[in-house]
């Protein structure tokens, strides 16, 4: 576990239940109680809490929890605080990253990198947002303080979001906080905490038997002239909240204790897994290609060319390879458009219509068009709209008698699609462009599969 933090994040989305106070001083106590074992927290909300109540006067910061969101290794950003409590740095700048964090597992996999270890403590703004659902992801253990209903009612969304994702919701626990001992019921329900219980136990929810009470003098260690914000463990000796918060670390430390393996260590070994079934995918994909153009037999070498500008792959995986842009662009211009493939390279004509072409995928499929073989050749813009559609009938020489040479497009049909004369084969032809300084860039996992996509779709539309 050393170096792959356990992660305990904090979060409702009902705004005063607790969520920060719980936070800070959980991260103490806990720190308290076990002196050897790193603790570390930071927030994902706006307010400086966590910097008021564990930064030292004068010290400098570098870095912020923006900065763990775009990529720098927690360990670096680690600050140490007060009490014997790490932090990272809360920051102002959440709210423009928000809309650059792609998908609910980023955060899981920056701390699985992160190099904390022990205890991490993450707090979340009151609403069910990108960053927080990050933070539920990333979670060991999710505790939820309610403090009334309409905060009670608010945990069905936390628990949704687990049924949606599949993660088991025994990571989450709801805590009856700000408890007011004074309110009292009659009935089966005697007070605030029975009442909270049984309505969370009655939805299926696991509840914490701990419950915080209400404190006018909790409340007021965040409350003076400084600006400071003190501790409960330090300053409300005496009162219930005080030993409610021992309870409660108590019983996150064993809890810890009794995990051999915290999540961000199987999120580790996941994405390692991952990495490794990527580059064997990819290589798998390396080891299909024809290793020379099949319009003019040049071999191709592994290294970067600015040659190669297209890919191509048949729909059933028969076939892949890559085209020589010149090639290709020879064979669009004479058996495509009945144009003068010999035009000089720097003719603008060639050159607008070779910087055309790279805006565009081509579909090329096989169709029976009575009484001789033909090819059904079609045009898109990168985006899947089609921008012409014709047949060509597939013969192997073209020309006059005395200038005959073979069909550039019986050349690329025949070696793609297999022999014309039998049985026309339930597949086509897809040619994409590609970054001519970097071709094999195309079968990188994120790049494959948005290729794969767009032949699903071509699939799912011919006919």
């Amino acid at each position: 576990m050393e170096n792959y933090p356990y992660v305990i994040t904090i979060s409702s989305e009902k705004g005063g239940v607790g969520k920060t106070t719980i936070a800070t001083n959980l991260a103490i106590y806990l720190k308290a109680l076990s002196e050897d074992l790193p603790v570390s927290i930071f927030s994902l909300d706006n307010h400086f809490t966590i910097d008021k109540m564990f930064a030292f006067k004068g010290q400098p910061v570098r870095g912020d929890v923006a900065d763990l969101l775009l990529e720098t290794r927690g360990s670096e950003l680690l600050h140490t605080g007060q009490f014997g409590v790490n932090y990272i740095p809360s920051s102002s700048q959440l709210a423009d990253l928000r809309n650059s964090i792609k998908g609910p597992m980023v955060l899981a996999r920056l701390l699985a990198g992160s190099c904390i270890s022990g205890i991490l403590i993450v707090d979340t703004r009151p609403e069910l947002d990108i960053l927080t659902q990050n933070a539920l992801y990333a979670s060991d253990r999710v505790i939820i303080p309610v403090k009334d209903m309409p905060s009670l009612e608010n945990c069905r969304n936390i628990f949704d979001l687990f049924d949606k994702r599949g993660l088991d919701k025994k990571s989450l626990s709801l805590i009856p906080c700000l408890v007011d001992a004074r309110i009292k019921f009659n009935g089966p329900f005697r007070d605030q905490k029975t009442l909270l219980r049984a309505y969370a136990t009655n939805r299926g929810y696991r509840c914490s038997d701990i419950f915080i009470s209400k404190s006018p003098k909790v409340e007021g260690l965040n409350t003076n002239p400084e600006g400071r914000i003190y501790p409960i463990l330090t300053h409300a000796r005496g009162t219930e909240v005080y030993n409610q918060f021992s309870n409660l670390a108590r019983q996150v430390l064993q809890e810890y204790r009794q995990t051999d393996t915290p999540r961000s260590l199987l999120f580790q070994n996941w994405l390692e897994s991952e990495e490794e079934r990527k580059k064997e995918a990819y290589e798998s994909r390396l080891s299909r290609l024809k290793p020379d153009c099949l319009l003019c037999n040049h071999v191709l070498s592994g290294e970067q060319g600015v040659d190669v500008s297209y890919y191509y792959e048949t729909s059933d995986g028969a076939a892949a390879g890559f085209l020589e842009e010149k090639c290709f662009t020879d064979f669009l211009l004479s058996a495509i458009y009945n144009l003068d493939k010999k035009m000089d390279a720097d003719n603008q004509v060639r050159l607008m219509f070779q910087d055309s072409s790279r805006e565009s995928f081509f579909i090329l499929k096989t169709r029976n068009n009575g009484e001789e073989p033909a090819v059904e050749f079609s045009r898109y813009t990168l985006k899947g709209t089609l921008l012409a559609r014709k047949l060509y009938p597939l013969r192997e020489y073209e020309g006059r008698l005395l200038s005959r040479e073979k069909s550039t497009l019986h050349v690329l049909v025949s070696e793609t699609l297999g022999d014309y004369r039998g049985p026309i084969r339930d597949t086509f032809l897809l040619i994409h462009p590609v970054n001519p300084k970097n071709p094999h860039s195309i079968l990188h996992e994120d790049n494959y599969k948005t290729f794969n996509r767009l032949m699903h779709n071509m699939a799912e539309g011919s006919g």
